[in-house]
């Protein structure tokens, strides 16, 4: 089964999808699933204040809220900015530092191999 769009984890948003609960794990994992086959996840966000494409996938289970940003618009990879637990009702200006810093980082880097 051809799984789409390869995923390419940045910074360390794998590891810190990884210290996710078990349930909020597996169900962005599924949804990433989703995304690499070109499909829509089931709660999303636009996250454009941090660049064109960028996207906030929205999980809730029982142990919290998580947010992994990712962007999705480029043909050669789904690239995970940054995954974390959310712990006020908008998003934390680390939070949003961090995923900006690493956004600039992907475009930079896509514009090198140019």
């Amino acid at each position: 089964m051809d799984n789409g769009k390869e995923i390419r984890w940045v910074g360390s948003a794998h590891e810190d999808l990884l210290a996710f609960p078990r349930d909020a794990r597996k169900d962005a994992g599924f949804q990433l699933g989703k995304i690499q086959a070109g499909i829509e996840p089931t709660d999303w966000k636009p996250f454009d204040n941090l660049g064109a494409g960028a996207k906030e996938l929205r999980i809730t289970d029982a142990s919290g809220v998580f947010r992994v940003i990712y962007v999705a618009k480029f043909a050669e990879a789904v690239y995970v900015l940054h995954c974390f637990r959310k712990t006020t009702p908008s998003t934390g200006k680390r939070d949003k530092s961090i995923a900006a810093a690493r956004y600039r980082a992907v475009r930079n880097a896509r514009e090198a191999e140019k």
